[in-house]
This record gives structure tokens, sequence and C-alpha cells, in this order.
């Protein structure tokens, strides 16, 4: 049943539905068609009791996938239609029901796993890297703030690990994201082709994902040596863990102990070349996240989403890194001094929680 002319590829072999996101020139960047695609197969394929698990990977070996199409959006944007919304509203959708599928997904991961990429990851049951995996949500790097479940799954990472790379927008090589939780295994990228021609001949029993966990274990490293995130852990917890974005900032440049100085440094370029609107708003989205149930998170991204191509930061950002390429994006407002705490929370007026706890007092 594959589609060879379709951004999404589906084939059923041996009792697994393999889907294939497959625009490789465009690091598999995904598209309302492509949510919508992926949609109809993992619907038809939960009513289908012969399919038992279901694999997803993005063509090529460069990326999964290196999230949403952000050029369509402005354009959409930019033309007064809807479709920018309605991928927001279709993709978030998805990813839910990701989140929520009743038979095993495992999501194998070579190359770029960025923003709309690790919504579909972090929803998989199994999460599968290569030495190749480069892992992030980037998006304050463009005037945006984490979503696609980011509020949810980066928040449940160890300490303050989750805000550390939402606000920063750092990526993570396989080290780093098995250390954090956003990986559950390293497999070497030559022993992919082995990994699906096991699952071609393998036999099924009643436990699908332990079959799958069984058959990963098998091939997978055993070590994943060399995480910066294991190394800064302390260091993470303790600045990301204050009050607000100028308080952390003020105390990374006060660092003096040897050997966080380098991070620290570079720490502080990182938060100087963000959009501050975003990163202020991507750490009240987080903490608020911390206490929420998923599908409120979803709800409160959404609230977000409909509001940011008009107030927040992300056409300039786009305009700026994408459509003109000047890199030199005018954020509003333009530094962490200028942010005005209600100018946040307005962000987040109007949002009830439907089946979320209540937010913990600082």
């Amino acid at each position: 049943m594959s589609n060879i002319l379709s951004c999404v590829l589906a084939d059923v072999r041996n009792g697994v539905g393999h889907l294939t996101l497959n625009r490789p020139d465009d690091l598999n960047a995904l598209t309302l068609p492509m949510v919508r695609q992926l949609f109809r197969y993992l619907g038809a394929w939960e009513k289908d009791s012969a399919i038992r698990a279901v694999v997803l990977r993005g063509a090529g070996n460069r990326a999964f996938c290196a999230g949403g199409d952000i050029r369509q959006l402005y354009e959409s944007h930019r033309t007064g239609d809807n479709q920018h919304e309605l991928f927001f509203e279709e993709e978030y959708a998805l990813d839910e029901y990701l989140h929520n599928y009743p038979k095993p997904v495992l999501a194998l991961m070579d190359g770029f796993v960025l923003g709309g990429g690790m919504g579909l990851a972090q929803a998989a049951t199994l999460r599968v890297i290569s030495e190749r995996t480069r892992m992030g949500m980037p998006e304050v790097g463009i005037g945006f703030f984490p979503d696609v479940g980011g509020s949810y799954f980066l928040p449940r990472l160890p300490g303050e690990l989750g805000l550390y790379l939402g606000v920063t927008g750092t990526q993570v090589r396989a080290a780093d994201a098995i250390y954090s939780g956003l990986a559950d295994y390293c497999l070497s990228s030559a022993r992919f082709p082995e990994l699906d021609k096991t699952l071609d001949q393998m036999t099924w029993s009643s436990a699908p994902l332990e079959d799958l966990n069984s058959l990963i274990k098998s091939l997978a490293s055993e070590q994943v040596l060399g995480s910066e995130l294991k190394a800064y852990r302390q260091a993470i917890d303790q600045y990301f863990n204050l009050p607000d974005l100028p308080t952390i900032r003020t105390a990374l440049q006060s660092e003096e102990r040897p050997e966080l100085l380098d991070w620290a440094e570079e720490t502080v370029r990182l938060l100087d070349s963000r959009s501050p609107l975003s990163m202020a708003v991507t750490l009240e989205l987080l903490r608020r996240g911390r206490y929420l149930s998923l599908g409120d998170c979803f709800a409160m991204e959404l609230h977000l989403s409909y509001q940011w191509f008009d107030k927040g930061d992300l056409i300039e950002g786009v305009r700026a890194l994408i459509i003109d390429k000047d890199k030199n994006p005018q954020w509003n407002p333009p530094t962490l001094a200028d942010l005005e705490p209600v100018g946040i929370q307005s962000f987040f007026r109007g949002f009830r929680p439907a089946t979320g706890k209540p937010l913990r007092k600082a």
C-alpha cells in the first residue's frame, strides 16, 4: 500500500505499519497534508487487528523531521488565510493522538529531530536515536516557543534540564538525549537496516511492546558516553530554577568557577541571541505545563499559537532568518531588560485548564 508520490510513504510488512516522512530535501519538514495523511494511516491501523506495531521514520539520512514547514506558515499568515491555524490545530491533535495510541509506536531517528519532529518522537512509545542524531526545541531562535507538547515533556525531564533546553533552544547529541530522557535507546545508524530486516522476520507474541523492547535491546549500544548535560547538570538546576530570565542572565554573568566559565558565557550568548519575549513566555509556559495534564498542555500551546503570529516575534524571526536571511531580527522588546511581566502574562489570559492540577506556588 505504498504511495511513492506521497510526502508520507506507508507500507505494511509482517504486522508492522511503516510510515516514512518523505521530504528529504526539506529535512522532512511537516506540512498540513502530511499531518492529515499520518492521521489517516494511524486511524486505519488502530482498527486493523493485523497491525501489531507502527514504525515512524524520515526519508534520507539527514533528518527524522526538522519541524513544521515554517515558510509555508509564514506565507499563510501573510496572505491572510487560516492554513497556519489549521496546521497547529491538526498537528497538536495528531501528537496528542500519538501519545495515547493503543499500539506500540517506534520512532527511528537518524539525523535532525527538531520542533515538530520532537512532537512526533516524544509521543512515540519507543524512541530510538543514532550517533548522528541532533535533537532539540529551537523555537526561541526564530521568535516562537516550544509547542507540539513541549510544555508537557520538557518540564518533566530531570531537574531543570527541560527549562534549560526550551529557553535556550540548545540542540543535543545522542549522549545528552539518552541522559535527559528524550530517547530510550541509541542504535548505530549502520544497524538500522538490520533492525528492519529483523522486524520483517520476527514472530510476534501477544505482547508486541515487549517484543520490540527485546529486539532493540539486543542491537542497541550499552553505553553512550560524553553527556555535556550531565557535566553541567548541577549548574543548570541552580540557574534555571531562578525566578525570571533577567535574574538567570545576571547570575550566569557572575559565574566564577573555572570549570563553568565557558558554559556560562556560551549560555549568556545564547540568551542574548534569542527573542526575549519568546524566552520569557517559554519559561512561563514550561513552569505552568509541569503541573498540567497532556491535554491541557496542548490546549495552552494552541491558546498561545492563535495569538503569536500577530503579537509575538515569529514573523520577524522567520523574515530575518529564513526569508530575507539578514540574520538580524528586530525583536520586540529588544532585550530582556525591556520585558514587562504584565505583557508576558497577557498571553495566558483567558486560558483555563480543563483537567490539570492547579499550579503550585513557588
